[in-house]
C-alpha cells in the first residue's frame, strides 16, 4: 500500500490541494498526517474539512491542541499566538472538538505517527539532532515513526548501536533498523525551500520518497494579508524559512 504522509498543513489550502492532487496521481491509497492542520495561514476550516473528507488518519499537533480550547498559553511566540486567536474565532464547536480529540500518538498499519516526540508528546519537543532522536527512537515500538513539528524533512535511523541522520529524496528502508522520518511541511516549509513537502511511503517496496511541489504562493499570501494575519506569515511562504 502507498501512504501519503503529510505534516504541518497549517491552514494553507493552496498547498494542501496541490499535495493531495499529486498524491492521488502517484497512487496514494491512504492519507496520514503528523498534525498541525491549523495555525499561521488563512484557511483552517477548509483545510480541516478537506482532510476529514479524505478519511485521513491524523494526530494532534501543538497548534491543533491550542486552537481546540480557550486556555491561554505562554509558550507561543507573538506571531503564532495572533494566528491562533484568529483561528479560534473561525472554528465552530465541531471543529474544536475534532481537534481536541485527535490522539497525540497513533500506531497504524505497522508504523507510528506523532507530531513532536514520543517522549512526553504533549510537551511538544523538537527533534533536530541525534540526541533528541535517540530518546524518541528508544520508545518507538514500530520499525517506522513519522513525525513533524520542525517543518524540515530529514530522517534518523538506529540499529541499536548507533544513530545515523540525514536528508533524503528516496529512502530505502532496511531490516534491523528503526526509522524516525520527517516528511516536511505542506503549508509552511522552513528548510529554505518554499515548495510544499510531503512523502510517499510504499510498504511493499519499503521506500519513503520525498516530493516538493510548486503551488500558488501569492494566493496564499493574499489570503493572509486580507485576513489581517501577521505579515511575517505571508513573507515566509516565499522564502521557506
Amino acid at each position: 500500500m502507498k501512504y501519503a504522509v503529510l505534516g504541518d498543513v497549517h491552514a494553507n489550502l493552496e498547498a494542501l490541494e496541490t499535495v493531495l492532487a499529486d498524491a492521488e496521481r502517484r497512487g496514494a491509497e491512504r492519507i496520514v498526517c503528523t498534525g498541525d492542520l491549523v495555525g499561521y495561514n488563512a484557511n483552517p476550516v477548509e483545510c480541516m474539512d478537506r482532510m476529514l473528507e479524505t478519511g485521513a488518519v491524523i494526530v494532534q499537533g501543538n497548534h491543533d491542541h491550542i486552537a481546540s480550547d480557550r486556555k491561554e498559553r505562554d509558550n507561543f511566540n507573538p506571531v503564532a499566538h495572533q494566528a491562533i486567536l484568529w483561528t479560534r474565532d473561525r472554528l465552530n464547536i465541531r471543529h474544536r472538538r475534532r481537534l481536541g480529540r485527535l490522539p497525540l500518538t497513533l500506531q497504524t498499519d505497522g508504523f507510528t505517527l506523532v507530531h513532536s516526540s514520543l517522549c512526553d508528546p504533549e510537551e511538544w519537543e523538537y527533534i533536530f539532532g541525534p540526541e533528541e532522536a535517540a530518546a524518541s527512537l528508544g520508545l518507538q515500538q514500530t520499525p517506522i515513526c513519522f513525525y513533524g513539528h520542525t517543518h524540515r524533512p530529514m530522517f534518523f535511523r538506529t540499529n541499536g548501536e548507533w544513530i545515523e541522520a540525514g536528508l533524503y529524496e528516496t529512502l530505502k528502508l532496511e531490516a534491523g533498523w528503526k526509522y524516525l522520518i520527517n516528511a516536511g511541511s505542506v503549508g509552511q516549509p522552513r528548510d529554505g525551500d518554499p515548495r510544499a513537502a510531503y512523502a510517499l511511503y510504499d510498504n511493499c517496496k519499503q521506500t519513503v520518497t520525498l516530493y516538493r511541489l510548486e503551488y500558488n504562493i501569492p494566493a496564499a499570501q493574499k489570503k493572509i494579508r486580507d485576513a489581517g494575519l501577521p505579515e511575517a506569515d505571508a513573507l515566509r511562504l516565499a522564502t521557506g524559512c
